[in-house]
């Protein structure tokens, strides 16, 4: 199993309505692209103040490396993944993806 750990910097002008749009389309993609096995994902909330200006975060498993790499390129993919990077601030600057195996 792959777990994809990804963590989001939105800027502030970004509504919570257009925030809720992008965590709908990331949700969606479940439907749409064989292979991913779980979304979850929301707003920062750790009283801790170690989320180094990350506001959002989102996990994704996989059934295996096949499955994600199936995923990276898809074409529903790369709809959402604009749709993030439109709300981003800095971009892709303001996006870290963290993969591992379990």
């Amino acid at each position: 199993m792959i777990t994809h750990v990804v963590l989001l910097k939105i800027r502030k002008d970004v509504s919570k309505d257009q925030v809720a749009k992008v965590f709908e389309a990331l949700a969606g993609l479940q439907k749409k692209v064989p292979g991913i096995l779980s979304f979850s994902g929301g707003a920062y909330t750790s009283p801790e103040g170690l989320n180094r200006g990350f506001t959002h975060g989102f996990v994704m498993t996989f059934k295996d490396a096949a499955s994600r790499d199936v995923y990276l390129p898809h074409p529903d993919h790369e709809v959402v993944k604009a749709i993030v990077l439109e709300v981003l601030d800095g971009g892709i600057n303001g996006v870290v993806a963290f993969d591992y195996a379990s």
